[in-house]
């Protein structure tokens, strides 16, 4: 186990145990992924970066800031919310709930306000925000692909058996 992945568990046990971070659980990201392991797949795959190209970064505000970047709590596929502007709205929810329930520092605040740039138009101001804001974009097309997948396959399927 890497010097990172054990900086995760012991970042995710903090959470657990003060705040409503497992309500991640009960909520999809993309595709089937829950919003938790879309949150710890963006701060692996930060940490896989900064680690690959030896950058120096604040490892622990870089990982609590990719953790709680979605903590918004709420279903966005939730046909009665007002969806079409979860992604330029999610990030302040996100931020309002993780100052709520956890000590935020300058890093973790931009982290989750930038990450969903350029949708939102002003970008990251610091090196962690940035990985994050990379990483979470591979991660959102590595899940939604999967539902690409899924979707194209069950359309192949209807052709062949004349489903419709």
């Amino acid at each position: 186990m890497s010097n990172y992945e054990i900086l995760i568990d012991e970042i995710l046990n903090e959470f657990e145990a003060g705040g409503e971070f497992l309500k991640l659980h009960n909520f999809i990201q993309h595709g089937d992924t829950t919003t938790y392991d879309h949150c710890i797949q963006v701060a692996k795959y930060s940490c896989q970066i900064a680690t690959r190209f030896n950058l120096e970064v604040d490892y622990r505000a870089m990982i609590r800031g990719a953790l709680l970047h979605d903590y918004f709590l709420y279903d966005w596929h939730d046909s009665e919310k007002d969806a079409k502007f979860h992604g330029f709205t999610h990030p302040y929810r996100a931020l309002s709930n993780a100052k709520k329930d956890y000590k935020i520092g300058e890093i973790e605040e931009n982290i989750i306000v930038r990450h969903m740039f350029p949708l939102t138009v002003i970008p990251p101001k610091n090196l962690e925000s940035w990985l994050v804001c990379v990483a979470d974009k591979i991660c959102a097309l590595s899940e939604a692909s999967i539902l690409i997948k899924a979707v194209h396959t069950y359309r192949k399927a209807k052709n062949i058996f004349g489903l419709y």
